[in-house]
């Protein structure tokens, strides 16, 4: 893998956490349920920390690591507040939205992993992808829960 394709794909994981936590914070800001709160914001922690990781990562290889997230992740950013203005920012809809960004990101650590990396950078992003699926998995069932509950 070249060097620069390396820094750019981590950048790009790096704006994925980042989009994550922004999303993650947002949400809690608007949800009823103060152990939805929680959820959500320790998942901001772990996303931010995963991002922190990652720019360690690319400075440990020479490059220079972004700190912000993408365009998608500000637009989603701006969705759910739209969809929550619409729905009363009910914990489903904030619930769904979350579900949502997180299926962005499992498709960008897929990706990722698709990428003929080094070792050192393998290890991290396999191990942050299980984290990835592990928070998508929490919120999918937390979504599931809320549905059945407002059906």
């Amino acid at each position: 893998m070249e060097h620069s394709d390396l820094i750019d794909t981590l950048n790009h994981l790096v704006s994925t956490c980042k989009d994550g936590e922004y999303g993650f914070r947002s949400c809690a800001e608007h949800v009823k349920s103060e152990s939805l709160r929680s959820v959500f914001n320790a998942r901001a922690d772990e996303c931010r920390q995963a991002a922190s990781e990652l720019q360690a990562l690319i400075q440990q290889n020479g490059g220079k690591p972004d700190d912000g997230g993408t365009a998608t992740g500000a637009m989603h950013r701006g969705w759910v507040a739209v969809k929550g203005t619409l729905t009363g920012y009910s914990d489903l809809a904030m619930l769904e939205e979350c579900e949502r960004g997180e299926d962005t990101a499992l498709e960008r650590y897929r990706q990722a992993l698709q990428e003929p990396l080094p070792p050192e950078a393998l290890l991290v992003i396999q191990r942050q992808y299980e984290g990835v699926k592990r928070n998508h998995a929490q919120v999918r069932s937390l979504r599931d829960t809320a549905r059945a509950a407002a059906s």
